[in-house]
């Protein structure tokens, strides 16, 4: 039953909240960047209030109504009874629903956060932040795209994602995750650790609702109850554990855009030939995945328990989702590559093996067959290096030591080759969809046994959606374009790990329009954020 105004009408005795949150984009800059803030605060205002009532279990009645214009009128009436939770809109057409409170919570936070994902761009994009010093080595931008930097003397920033409140958080390895805020002129304005833990080293991620964060050092996941509002994260717990300390010790963690439940755990080669790792119950060379919701009390055990999604996979650190929740993921292939055949050696570790990006499927239907060639197939990038053979192709793969019982050709049908392959030795370390998969981003870290080197720079890899509505690169799989550059060091031949910016970390903002990329190069670990001119 409505009351004049429209709304639902209140029962005798109900206490009444009204929360109004405002961001119609007809404003202007500076009145949206206030309202904007505004929204912000209402949002986590009403957010902490509903808990603590909840947490004392008043029994009060409260009706909070929850008004947002962005371009379209919202107006939903929430009335909470301390009995039976229930919540009206205004709509006449709908009915009662009985709800628990944690539904209204979100749905409340939600609409807020939908009102201030859609004004984002209200916040310039910044030209310059004060007391941030300029970039410290030199990078060439593409033409289509424009750069500042917006933080420096972080250390090592890894990895970069943002809650649900446009709050970036950052794992700075070997330090503890950090989280940042913006003010109206787009650059931070807050800083403060909310994890301290000196063995995170790299995995960071959050799920879809923005509730619980995870972490990860070399042979541990954790997960935290984070709160975007109040920037906190709590009740750390051990998810995975029993990870090999030897070797490769980046451990990406990933979280299923489809079923939040289900994380992914990537874990390395424990040496540049790890021979044992083609046998999956190693552990070692592998991504699987995990039911949170199954966890053991202290943990799955990574070697022995868990779902393969694949294997064979020398270093797959950079892993992306996209819109279908597939995994694709760019790995780390081997280096000082030397073919020999009938005992005669040739070095081909200049241009070969070529780094690839993996098709790793859904993870809850694997692939099969889900190896992908390590320790024994590998990907050609440069094949005239290859004195003894024509036959092989850029994408191809190949064995270092052809033989009359295991060649070439015997990859093929066993090793799901790589759907697109790049230069050697680059090191991909972070990747991202745009909000529609049109493009891939990678970060590639830099090369440290090649020379001249090669790397330091963020890809641009154009996908396409198939009649079969799955995701694709655009160019095929034997292309040695299938990528071009949005930004890389001026003269990457003469970098080194401490000489040049080293890309690692790689977000969007919620809205999909500013790209944020970390380096973490040890002399100064800085954030840069990029978008379209």
């Amino acid at each position: 039953m409505a009351d004049a105004t429209g709304g639902a009408k209140r029962a005798p005795g109900v206490e009444s909240k009204r929360v109004l949150l405002s961001c119609s984009r007809g404003t202007s800059a500076q009145a949206g960047r206030r309202e904007q803030r505004g929204v912000a605060a209402a949002a986590a205002a009403a957010y902490t209030a509903a808990q603590e009532e909840e947490e004392e279990e008043e029994e009060e009645n409260v009706d909070v109504d929850v008004d947002v214009d962005v371009n379209v009128d919202v107006d939903v009436d929430v009335n909470v009874n301390g009995d039976d939770n229930s919540l009206r809109t205004s709509d006449p057409r709908r009915t009662d629903h009985q709800l628990s409170m944690h539904w209204f919570l979100s749905t409340l936070v939600g609409t807020a956060l939908t009102s201030i994902a859609l004004s984002q761009d209200i916040l310039p994009f910044p030209t310059s932040c004060a007391n941030v010093a300029a970039s410290r080595y030199s990078n060439t931008v593409d033409s289509a795209w424009e750069i500042t930097k917006i933080a420096s003397g972080l250390r090592q920033p890894r990895t970069v994602i943002f809650d649900p409140l446009g709050n970036m958080l950052v794992l700075q390895a070997s330090s503890g995750v950090s989280v940042h805020t913006f003010g109206p002129d787009g650059c931070i304005n807050s800083t403060e650790i909310i994890v301290q833990n000196a063995q995170l080293n790299h995995g960071l991620d959050l799920t879809p609702d923005g509730k619980t964060l995870y972490v990860s050092a070399v042979a541990r996941v954790w997960s935290y109850t984070y709160d975007a509002a109040a920037r906190s994260a709590t009740n750390q717990k051990v998810i995975v554990t029993g990870m090999s300390t030897s070797g490769h010790s980046t451990r990406t963690v990933a979280i299923s855009p489809k079923n939040p439940n289900i994380i992914l755990v990537s874990t390395g080669s424990n040496a540049n030939w790890d021979y044992s790792s083609g046998n999956p119950s190693t552990g070692r060379a592998c991504v699987k995945t995990f039911d949170v919701t199954k966890a053991p009390e202290n943990g799955y055990d990574y070697n022995s328990e868990g779902t393969m999604l694949a294997y064979g996979v020398r270093n797959e650190v950079a892993i992306a989702w996209d819109p279908n929740a597939h995994a694709w993921g760019v790995e780390n292939s081997g280096d000082d590559f030397r073919r020999t055949v009938d005992g005669q050696a040739t070095d081909v570790h200049i241009d070969n093996p070529a780094e690839e990006l993996n098709y790793l499927g859904d993870p809850e239907s694997p692939r099969t067959p889900n190896w992908f060639g390590y320790p024994t197939c590998f990907t050609v990038w440069e094949p005239s290096l290859f004195k003894d053979t024509t036959a092989l192709k850029t994408g191809s793969q190949f064995v270092v030591t052809p033989n009359t019982t295991f060649n070439d050709a015997s990859c093929v049908g066993v090793s799901n080759p790589p759907r697109l392959s790049f230069p050697a030795h680059m090191a991909p370390i972070g990747s991202v969809f745009d909000k529609n998969a049109t493009n891939l981003y990678v970060t590639f870290h830099g090369s440290w046994n090649r020379q001249p080197a090669q790397g330091y720079f963020v890809a641009e890899i154009p996908f396409t959606k198939t009649e079969e509505g799955l995701y694709e690169p655009v160019a095929a799989p034997d292309s040695q374009e299938g990528y071009k550059t949005v930004i890389g060091a001026q003269n990457p031949g003469s970098c080194s790990g401490t000489s040049c910016w080293r890309p690692s970390g790689i977000s969007w903002d919620k809205v999909g329009e500013k790209l944020f990329v970390s380096s973490d190069n040890e002399a100064d670990g800085e954030i840069f954020v990029l978008r379209r001119k």
